[in-house]
């Protein structure tokens, strides 16, 4: 798997986390948000898609995306690189 052109087929969003952290966490949209949609891409074939789909059921919506979230720090930056390297690792 070609991980540049995985990072050119998910969608990045970035919002306010939740929980402790005092007036900063009012203020700055932290938590990373990545969205990914198997049945759509170009990279992976259809058996691979099919076994995607099959081991990561329980995270995809019932429209077909995988999304991860990442708020463990208090650098958008940081928790969007977490987020990245969750979905290379599935």
């Amino acid at each position: 798997m070609d991980s540049a052109k995985l990072l050119k087929e998910i969608s990045f969003k970035a919002v306010r986390s939740s929980g402790p952290g005092g007036q900063h966490v009012n203020k700055t949209a932290s938590k990373a948000v990545i969205s990914f949609t198997i049945s759509t891409s170009q990279i992976f074939s259809s058996q691979e898609k099919l076994r995607l789909l099959e081991k990561l059921k329980h995270r995809i919506s019932q429209d077909g995306i995988l999304t991860i979230t990442c708020s463990e720090s208090r650098s958008q930056h940081r928790n969007k690189a977490l987020a990245i390297e969750r979905l290379i690792s599935l």
